[in-house]
């Protein structure tokens, strides 16, 4: 998201994420004011090989309930910043949680080693698995689903890469699958967007009432 009439619009149609991406070299890089947003809805930072002094400054500045990070951080980079970040005192509300989680994101094509997702597995909250391009998401095109079949773990994931309003019925066959028990979230971005960072409203809404026709993802 990048706008703030565009994150009033599609934060009335009840997301449970909206994302923000500080990547400078990002055409949706985010520089602006978040308007306030139902507490349902959890506030995603996304960084890129960004240094820790500036990822905290971001949850604190915006309170973000989420860091994902999708460079080439180490167990080791997200290890200290998940402590850092369980310090991180981001609102005077008790109800609200002070911790923001991390999700780290992985490639994938047509193949994937999920031996990679070992040393990550106590220092991360969530695994993303993007489509690999040439771009650090954002490519606009779909990996093979299938390679799922070898999940190994039980840290619940999101799925992204390239998914649009005709993935639809995909996604609703996946989510029937053994491979989607762990599926926490579908993640849409490029295929939705008028420009970058300026979503379609009414596109992401038809898409929603088609995704929630299921049980599993809401």
């Amino acid at each position: 998201m990048k706008y703030p009439d565009n994150i009033g619009d599609i934060a009335m149609l009840q997301p449970d994420y909206l994302g923000f991406i500080f990547y400078e070299k990002s055409s949706r890089f985010f520089r602006g004011t978040i308007p306030e947003l139902p507490s349902s809805i959890k506030k995603v930072g996304v960084f890129v090989d960004a240094m820790i002094e500036n990822i905290i400054e971001k949850v604190e500045k915006y309170d973000l309930d989420l860091v994902q990070l999708h460079g080439k951080e180490s167990p080791e980079f997200c290890k200290e910043l998940h402590g850092l970040l369980t310090k991180v005192d981001r609102t005077e509300n008790a109800e609200i949680p002070a911790f923001a989680g991390i999700v780290k994101v992985f490639s994938i094509k047509d193949h994937f080693n999920f031996d990679e997702l070992i040393p990550y597995e106590s220092v991360c909250d969530y695994f993303l698995f993007d489509t690999k391009g040439k771009l650090p998401g954002g490519n606009g095109y779909t990996f093979n689903w299938k390679v799922l079949k070898d999940y190994p773990s039980t840290k619940p994931y999101f799925l992204s890469g390239g998914i649009g309003l005709e993935e639809a019925d995909n996604i609703a066959e996946f989510l029937r699958k053994q491979e989607s028990e762990y599926c926490q979230a579908i993640d849409v971005n490029s295929k939705f967007e008028i420009e970058p960072g300026l979503k379609d409203s009414k596109k992401l809404e038809v898409f929603k009432k088609r995704i929630n026709k299921f049980d599993k993802i809401n």
